[in-house]
C-alpha cells in the first residue's frame, strides 16, 4: 500500500464510517480494488486505525454533547447525562464480549472476502429500507434498548454490515426517535474505539505490526477530515429521512461486490 491508497482508503472510511454503508465493508472493497496484499492481521489494523481517526471526529461534531455529559458525571448526580453514559456502557456489553472471544475469527474476514461482504451490504440494504419506514416519535432510548442496539453493534463488526445503518434502524425501529437514535448510534462507538486502541498499546500488538506507520498516519489524516464532513452530514440525512437512497446504494454496490466476487 502507497501514500495514494492510504489517502483514498482514508476518505472512503471517512465518509463511509457515518454513512449507512458500511465503512469496513467498503475498505474491503478498496482494498480488493487498489490490490492490497496485507494479511488479514495487518488488514484489521489499518481498519481500526481509521475508525480512531473518525472517533475523534466523532468527538469534535458533538463537542458540546461530549462536555455536557462530562459535566453531568462530575456532578456525582442521577442526572440525565449519568444516565446516557449507563445507557453507552451497557450498549457496548455485546461488542466488548464479540470482540474479545471471536478476535481471530473476525481478523478472518478482513483479508478481501469480496462475496461475504456483497451479502451482508444486502442485509444492511433491508435494514435500511426497513428503517426508512419509521416516524419520528421523541421517544429517548431506553436501557433495554441500548442493550438491543449493542447487539446489532456487535454484528456490525462483520464487513458489510453498516454499523451506523444497523444501530440507527435498530433503534427506530424500536420506537426511537430518529435524531436521538443518530446522536447515540455515533457516541456509543467512541468507547469502543479507544478501548481498541488501547488495548493493542497495552499489549503491544501496535509496536510488533509490520505495517508502516507513515502509511497509517496519511490514512488517519485523511479519514479524519473526512469524517468531519461526513459526520455533520449523516445528521441533517436522518433529520431528514432519506436512508432509502443508502437502502439502494447498499443494494447495487452488494450486487456489485457479488458479481466481482464470482467473476473472478
Amino acid at each position: 500500500m502507497d501514500v495514494l491508497d492510504a489517502v483514498i482508503l482514508g476518505i472512503i472510511q471517512g465518509l463511509t464510517e457515518f454513512l449507512p454503508v458500511s465503512s469496513s465493508g467498503h475498505l474491503e472493497l478498496g482494498k480488493a480494488i487498489l490490490g492490497d496484499t496485507s494479511v488479514p492481521e495487518e488488514s484489521l489494523l489499518f481498519t481500526v486505525v481509521l475508525h480512531f481517526a473518525t472517533a475523534l471526529s466523532t468527538l469534535v461534531v458533538f463537542r458540546k454533547d461530549v462536555f455536557e455529559i462530562i459535566g453531568g458525571l462530575l456532578s456525582f448526580k442521577w442526572n440525565e447525562e449519568t444516565q446516557f453514559s449507563l445507557k453507552i456502557i451497557v450498549s457496548m456489553i455485546p461488542a466488548v464480549l464479540v470482540g474479545l472471544l471471536f478476535e481471530e475469527q473476525l481478523e478472518a474476514l478482513f483479508g478481501g472476502n469480496i462475496l461475504f461482504v456483497g451479502f451482508m451490504l444486502l442485509i444492511t440494504a433491508l435494514l435500511l429500507w426497513l428503517a426508512d419506514k419509521a416516524k419520528n416519535t421523541g421517544k429517548k432510548v431506553s436501557y433495554s434498548n441500548a442493550f438491543v442496539i449493542g447487539i446489532s453493534q456487535a454484528i456490525a463488526m462483520l464487513p458489510g454490515i453498516s454499523r451506523s445503518g444497523a444501530t440507527i434502524s435498530t433503534s427506530v425501529l424500536l420506537g426511537n426517535d430518529k435524531t436521538k437514535a443518530a446522536r447515540f448510534s455515533f457516541l456509543m462507538v467512541v468507547p469502543l474505539i479507544f478501548g481498541k486502541i488501547a488495548k493493542d498499546l497495552l499489549s503491544g500488538e501496535l509496536m510488533e505490526s509490520t505495517a508502516d506507520f507513515s502509511i497509517l498516519a496519511v490514512g488517519f489524516v485523511a479519514a479524519f477530515i473526512a469524517g468531519l464532513v461526513a459526520c455533520t452530514w449523516m445528521i441533517a440525512l436522518v433529520k431528514k429521512s432519506k436512508l432509502s437512497w443508502f437502502a439502494v446504494y447498499c443494494f447495487v454496490v452488494g450486487l456489485a461486490a457479488i458479481t466481482f466476487a464470482y467473476a473472478q
